[in-house]
């Protein structure tokens, strides 16, 4: 007769010991064999008695969390009629066979590549995703617009993207009134659009200065909305007939002018607000691209109808600071000139220089109400140490410095779930892990890897710009490969040269690394999911979300100690509740192996403590709810000013 039990921490450890055994020779390399040709009548009897134990904790654990255990069904007849099987693939957990029917697997080269198709031929119940239900209701409820470049999925390119998402999406369950303000980029995918259609038009001021003369004229403009991942979005647009604004075949580096544009679309915003009779609480800005909002509303918008608005700024990553001249500011429609002091945006490098230059991010961190970054520590990195550049000197005004501080991101939490991801083959989760080693042989096996449970996947995915620690990531590589273990890479940027002649040339059909140089949102799930290890060698980090999603994922984070990488990345040395992975410091590659190689050698020698911690991990708390409590918080301040 079946037994109905919940899988849980160690359970598949004790029964999978009765016909596998994880060999480990002296050279520490890792064999899965067969142990027995057959389970024997007393081996049965001790897998039900494991099995009932389980379920009694599972159900006692169930009544502290308040919680329904959700059942899967285990045949212990079944496991006494296992045969042995001699190849490798199909030496898999035996609790894991009912996850593992349906899956495509994937084949190397094949073309389209596997990620661009759906990783299972028949469909899988999957766990219930996160609607919000038991979130936190704000007694005060308030109208909040972002203005932003980015948002994911649809239009990101960064980390920005999932911020913006993820916080507004956060809100929203907590009962406010969110919308988000976006470019029409001409790329984005419109069946990705829920409910588009044609809101207004409207004219928005745009000037230009030839010979010395700003002139001024109204551009006609196309405001859609539609619904992205359950968000309210705001899209505009200018008349593409009168200029190329925003068109192209990628989000950045299309054929147009991109200061132009974002200083277009910042005016583009506040215009729609006030010809639509919105009246925000909070207009939440990101990032340089839209740093103009707070100058153009202070100066222009406030007494126009918008005087109930309060304006934030968040700072992303201040390596970006949108340099402008003065009289490209004329986009807004406005003259540069009236922003051209030391005391409000004006490039305090070209002071004296001819032309004197401004500075937009300046600009919006002088003139906002409030203005954030994405970490505490990267907050302190900007006030007191070198994070914020020339900067510095503004933010270490008493003014700025009483509205700055740092609120650390979370990640999005209904699209980073590996109990109900549809990208990969099985899911998982900390309460049933068993899905995760399918995703790692799915993945071995698509990218032409080693079919091997017992070599750690180390994985790094990221923009390879030189922020992100070049050096050390291509040092990593090879360090992996001594180390016994695989590395893949997935990434792209300015910085990628090199790796594309690695991948080409050195590691081509190699069966121990993959060098994906390029960027696939569903290639990103899958190797999460996969990987052992994520490394994250940032030499400044704001925030990042790599770290927190593959804590999520089942995966310990390597990552080098700033920004917000130190205050979520705890040392397994230091000990405490918080240790969740592994930390350096130095920049050089010396640093990184002493990080590194614990890592591979716990996993190794520790597969019980490694297991025990992972499932630890996605049990920790790195979704938006947090964050989106602290910026609530600071809205409210805001909002009674």
């Amino acid at each position: 007769m079946p037994v109905r039990f919940a899988p849980q921490q160690g359970l598949h450890a004790n029964i999978s010991q009765h016909v596998h055994q994880c060999r480990r020779p002296r050279a520490r390399r890792c064999n899965t064999v067969r142990q027995a040709h057959h389970v024997d009548e007393g081996t049965a009897e001790q897998v039900g008695q494991l099995l009932a134990e389980n379920k009694a904790l599972r159900l006692a654990l169930s009544k502290l969390q308040g919680v329904q255990p959700q059942e899967v069904i285990f045949d212990v007849e079944a496991v006494a009629a296992l045969e042995p099987v001699q190849q490798a693939d199909a030496d898999a957990p035996e609790d894991s066979a009912r996850l593992e029917a349906g899956i495509a697997w994937p084949v190397p080269g094949e073309s389209p590549p596997f990620w661009e198709r759906p990783a299972r031929t028949a469909p899988l119940q999957r766990g219930q995703r996160a609607n919000g239900v038991g979130a936190v209701r704000d007694a005060r409820r308030l109208h909040v617009v972002h203005m932003t470049a980015e948002m994911a999925p649809i239009a990101k390119v960064g980390g920005l993207g999932d911020v913006v998402t993820g916080l507004a999406r956060a809100c929203l369950l907590r009962g406010h009134t969110v919308e988000v303000m976006l470019p029409f980029y001409e790329c984005l995918p419109k069946d990705q659009l829920e409910g588009l259609q044609h809101d207004c038009e409207f004219d928005c001021p745009k000037g230009r200065v030839t010979d010395g003369q700003m002139r001024t004229e109204g551009l006609r403009t196309l405001a859609f909305r539609a619904k992205i991942d359950g968000v309210p979005v705001v899209l505009l647009r200018p008349d593409w007939g009168a200029g190329n604004l925003f068109r192209g075949s990628r989000i950045y580096g299309g054929s147009y002018n991109e200061l132009e544009a974002y200083l277009y679309f910042s005016r583009a915003c506040l215009e729609y607000l006030s010809a639509s009779g919105r009246k925000p609480d909070i207009i939440h800005v990101h990032e340089w691209q839209l740093s103009a909002v707070p100058m153009l509303y202070w100066d222009s918008f406030h007494a126009a109808g918008l005087s109930k608005a309060r304006v934030m700024l968040t700072i992303h990553n201040m390596d970006n600071s949108g340099e402008c001249r003065q009289e490209e500011f004329a986009h807004t429609g406005l003259p540069g000139e009236l922003f051209a002091s030391v005391d409000k945006a004006l490039d305090e490098r070209t002071v004296g220089h001819n032309p004197e230059r401004l500075c937009l991010m300046k600009g919006g961190i002088v003139y906002s109400n409030a203005v954030t970054t994405v970490s505490p520590t990267y907050a302190r990195e900007a006030l007191d140490g070198g994070a914020a550049g020339w900067l510095r000197s503004t933010l270490a005004r008493p003014e700025v410095r009483a509205k700055f501080q740092g609120v650390l991101n979370g990640i999005d939490t209904a699209l980073w779930d590996p109990a109900v991801d549809h990208f990969l083959p099985a899911p998982y989760s900390a309460a049933d892990p068993s899905g995760k080693a399918l995703c790692k042989r799915y993945l071995q096996k698509g990218l032409g890897l080693e079919v091997d449970a017992c070599k750690p996947v180390v994985a790094c995915v990221t923009r390879l710009v030189p922020q992100k620690g070049i050096h050390l990531i291509r040092h990593a590589v090879y360090r992996t490969l001594e180390l016994g273990g695989q590395f893949v890479l997935l990434g792209s940027g300015h910085a990628d040269g090199d790796f594309r002649r690695m991948a080409s040339e050195e590691f081509r059909g190699s069966p121990a690394t993959a060098l994906l140089v390029m960027y696939s949102e569903a290639a990103a799930h899958l190797i999460y999911a996969a990987a052992d290890v994520v490394l994250v060698p940032s030499l400044f980090e704001p925030c990042g979300l790599t770290q927190l999603i593959a804590l999520r994922y089942g995966a310990l984070p390597v990552v080098r100690a700033t920004g917000g990488l130190a205050d979520t990345v705890h040392d397994v040395a230091k000990g405490g509740e918080d240790a969740n992975g592994y930390t350096f410091t130095g920049v050089d590659e010396g640093s990184l192996n002493s990080a590194l190689d614990r890592a591979l050698t716990a996993f190794r020698e520790q597969p019980q403590w490694w297991a025990d911690l992972t499932q630890r991990n996605m049990l920790v708390d790195c979704s938006w709810e947090r964050a989106a409590g602290a910026y609530v918080d600071i809205y409210n301040r805001l909002a009674a000013l």
